[in-house]
């Protein structure tokens, strides 16, 4: 069998892809993780903190948090519970509720208990220590800390564009509800805008 010999333009054609692949490696600068970047206009790490820290700061500043505080002697405590993902892009609204979660805890204003996934798992393990350890070291069921309120909200999005520009809009809502009686307490609303260049649009 005869093999055709490669013609001079496809030889030059491969040389030309590798030395394009080898001059296209990545790199790579570590910097500071508090350190705010925005390269593609989309939400990120930097607008996922400082939301859930505004929106926890002004939580914790409103009337109701004294109100609780007078009628119980107690810190109040909440379930931080699902906030949905409204927008048009893809945001990781697990990242965001981690952020919340340390920001409540870190106040020191308030107790923190796990959610529904997290419960789920730790009755599993008490379930396993009823069965399989000593009297003296299984945790006992029936004694979880009953949360006073549930923290929920969304992520939603606006984008207004033109043939030069976009301009992205953010608006994060939060509702603070009592698990007794439904009643809404507090009411959190966040937004951001961002002006995207041409050459920098992402959708």
């Amino acid at each position: 069998m005869r093999i055709r010999p490669i013609s001079l333009a496809v030889t030059l054609l491969l040389a030309a892809s590798l030395l394009a692949s080898c001059s296209s490696d990545p790199k790579v600068k570590r910097i500071d993780t508090d350190e705010v970047t925005d390269l593609g206009g989309t939400w990120n790490d930097t607008d996922s903190r400082l939301v859930a820290e505004a929106m926890t700061k002004d939580l914790l500043s409103q009337s109701w948090y004294n109100r609780v505080l007078s009628q119980s002697n107690e810190i109040p405590t909440i379930i931080v519970g699902l906030v949905r993902n409204k927008s048009h892009e893809h945001i990781d609204t697990a990242t965001f509720t981690k952020d919340i979660e340390r920001s409540l805890i870190n106040s020191g204003m308030i107790d923190l208990v796990a959610s529904a996934g997290q419960r789920e798992e730790i009755r599993d393990e008490r379930a396993q220590q009823d069965l399989y350890s000593s009297a003296e070291t299984r945790k006992a069921l029936g004694e979880e800390l009953g949360a006073d309120m549930i923290l929920q909200g969304s992520i939603s999005t606006i984008l207004d564009a033109n043939s030069e520009q976009q301009a992205r809009f953010y608006q994060v809502d939060l509702e603070l509800i009592e698990i007794e009686t439904t009643r809404k307490v507090w009411l959190g609303q966040k937004k951001i805008k961002k002006l995207i260049e041409k050459d920098r649009v992402r959708l």
